[in-house]
């Protein structure tokens, strides 16, 4: 359900100037049924190659049993075997019962996939005698491992703030859009790059931190956020790439002139982000100048 409940106060010092600016935004609120999400990793592979950085367990999907526990910093192979998978332990294959597992690793353990580590679990399914790898793990921390996957680490806090927003923004508005292969989103730009723990820094994650939950909202919609490295000098509506006009998607200066456009062009421009934090501008303003109509919310459970 959502509602207005109260005033919310941002405060920014902008550069050059010795005086707080004080902003202030109307937040909604928005019941979310579960802040966990689904990223897909690996998607129809013959074969994969999965390690923890402790003990972790195999359990059934299907039954919630215990099937087997992987020892801490080994790594195992699997790969679909007669519609189910099969796992190689000390050099023999051995058959698991089912065509769907989750593996969970100790408190604070990471999985390890493609030579990342990661958060949360894995699960992975047997999907006509291919491999699928998803990992399973709370919004937030998949945010940590968008902001510097999609933006560079050494960009300006502001801009990773707009960042962490709109990437929150575009993953709850997507949410199911790859559920034909069981997962929520891609780990790559078709839908966000995602790096996992392996990419994740501390002022990337502070950014994070402190926009926690936080979503823009179009006509009580939370808004699927798009945005690319660079728009060029100007950004596209979105009927100028897709057909369709959104009404929180309109054409501005994109504060990125000089950089060669790369993308749609759609929304945020990142290297405009960036200039515009270098410029003063915080997080917020940065977010309500390149998504018109908008305004912000705060996920609640």
């Amino acid at each position: 359900m959502l509602c207005y409940l109260k005033d919310f106060l941002v405060y920014n010092m902008l550069m050059g100037m010795r005086r707080a600016i004080i902003l202030l935004f109307t937040f909604l609120f928005f019941s979310m049924p579960c802040y966990a999400i689904k990223i897909g990793l690996q998607t129809r592979v013959n074969k994969t190659f999965i390690g923890s950085s402790t003990k972790a367990d195999i359990i059934d999907c299907r039954t919630n049993k215990l099937l087997y526990v992987m020892d801490a910093k080994k790594g195992y192979h699997l790969k679909p075997y007669k519609g189910k998978i099969a796992i190689k332990i000390d050099g023999e294959w051995k058959q698991i019962k089912t065509d769907k597992i989750v593996i969970k690793p100790e408190q604070n353990g990471y999985l390890s996939v493609k030579r990342k580590w990661y958060r949360g679990k894995f699960k992975i399914i047997n999907d006509d005698d291919s491999l699928t790898v998803m990992n399973d793990i709370d919004l937030e921390l998949y945010i940590r491992g968008v902001v510097p996957s999609e933006m560079p680490s050494r960009w300006e806090h502001e801009a990773h703030k707009a960042q962490a927003i709109a990437a929150r923004s575009y993953a709850v508005a997507n949410m199911g859009k790859r559920a034909k292969y069981g997962y929520d989103l891609k780990d790559t730009p078709e839908d966000q790059a995602y790096g996992g723990a392996s990419a994740e820094t501390i002022g990337t994650n502070d950014a994070v931190k402190e926009t926690a939950g936080i979503v823009l909202v179009c006509q009580g919609k939370i808004v699927p956020a798009y945005y690319s490295a660079s728009a060029g000098g100007k950004t596209n509506t979105a009927g100028q790439v897709w057909s369709t006009d959104l009404p929180f998607l309109k054409s501005v200066p994109s504060f990125d002139d000089g950089i060669k456009k790369n993308g749609h062009g759609v929304g945020m421009s990142q290297y405009g982000a960036n200039n515009l934090a270098k410029r003063g501008y915080n997080g917020y303003q940065i977010l309500r100048y390149f998504y018109a109509n908008t305004k912000f919310a705060r996920l609640k459970s």
